[in-house]
């Protein structure tokens, strides 16, 4: 059993610092998708995307914090809930808008107010 891994030492290799780069450049990309993309669908995914940068933040900020803890944890398994419910809610409105207006597009939205 010499070359066992062990999980939690894995998490501890990663520093801080390289975490926090990778989940604010996880966050921007999200919120440039956000601002240029004009398909709902991509929007949305860009969403996802914001979100999974906050939860990895959360589980790396209490792994450094409290170690051995879990409250990170359980505030992703939150998030995660959270965005699940968004993202179904999000799919039957797009749904809805294709039906009515044949398309998800940003611009033609607007024709649902008549």
């Amino acid at each position: 059993m010499q070359n066992e891994i062990n999980p939690k030492a894995m998490v501890e290799q990663v520093p801080l610092n390289h975490a926090l780069i990778v989940t604010t450049l996880m966050f921007f990309i999200g919120v440039y998708g956000f601002l240029t993309r004009k398909n709902l669908i991509t929007m949305l995914i860009s969403v996802e995307i914001m979100l999974n940068a906050v939860n990895l933040n959360f589980v790396f900020f209490d792994n450094y914090l409290f170690p051995g803890k879990l409250e990170g944890h359980f505030f992703s398994l939150f998030i995660i809930a959270i965005a699940a419910a968004e993202a179904a809610v999000a799919i039957a409105i797009f749904i809805n808008l294709y039906r009515n207006i044949r398309s998800i597009d940003v611009e033609q939205v607007d024709k649902m107010k008549y």
